[in-house]
């Protein structure tokens, strides 16, 4: 089955090197997948083109390892140099996630075909506006936010004037009945977001600090995990 018809990003991890308080990579998404997230980006603004290359074969095979290569779906943040050097050397990338100022969508669709994800960081500038009229047909999954202001990415919800837009549960809601595509929200969730997230309708989250800068990740993602379904579950009984 074509990856971009069997697609979850209900639970989803951004993770790279400078975010896992001195951890291994791997083994954070080890944690992560083995508590049942369904996507991974990696993602990391210091790491070289080679070093995010050798973290997204290791992250492919802990995926693998898990069993779940036909669950998980592993994308890389922005670097379409990365995904297609990574794909040459054999290792199974499902796509790219890239925000409004990267490569453009025609451009990462035109490189990596019709059978990888491509996913897009929804402009925060007239944004009910934007998911409204913005042409879908090479995008397949909407990221949102922040619903709140992060320190992982500062420029997170950055508006035309310099201000960081947060976004409110309201607004959240809102973006799940009019988006044409499936939404993923992130920017500083934490546990205690999760119950009223489930409940405005969006298809995910994506958490960063919550999971790769927890204690103990693989207990924090499998809370995350749990109470999202749980919620989630009950949105869906009403």
């Amino acid at each position: 089955m074509s990856i971009r018809k069997n697609f979850d990003i209900s639970a989803y991890l951004v993770a790279g090197p400078e975010n896992t308080e001195g951890r291994p990579v791997a083994t954070i998404i080890k944690d992560a997948v083995e508590a049942g997230f369904t996507c991974v980006q990696i993602r990391s603004k210091i790491a070289s083109a080679r070093e995010l290359i050798q973290l997204t074969a290791q992250a492919s095979d802990v995926i693998a390892q898990a069993g779940r290569t036909d669950e998980v779906t592993l994308l890389v943040d922005d670097r379409l140099d990365v995904i297609l050097a990574a794909r040459k050397e054999g290792i199974k990338v499902d796509g790219i996630h890239v925000g409004q100022s990267d490569i453009p969508v025609k451009v990462c669709r035109e490189y990596l075909g019709e059978d990888s994800i491509v996913g897009l960081s929804a402009r925060t500038h007239k944004l009910f506006e934007y998911i409204k009229t913005v042409d879908v047909s090479q995008i397949d999954y909407f990221g949102a936010g922040p619903l709140h202001e992060t320190q992982t990415k500062p420029d997170c919800g950055l508006d035309v004037d310099g201000k960081v837009l947060t976004r409110s549960f309201d607004d959240i809601s809102k973006l799940s009945r009019i988006s044409p595509l499936p939404i993923v929200v992130g920017g500083g969730v934490k546990l205690d977001d999760i119950p009223k997230l489930a409940q405005t309708g969006v298809d995910g989250f994506f958490v960063v600090s919550a999971v790769a800068g927890a204690c103990d990740p693989k207990s924090a993602a499998s809370e995350l995990v749990d109470t999202w379904k749980r919620y989630k579950s009950k949105r869906n009984i009403k």
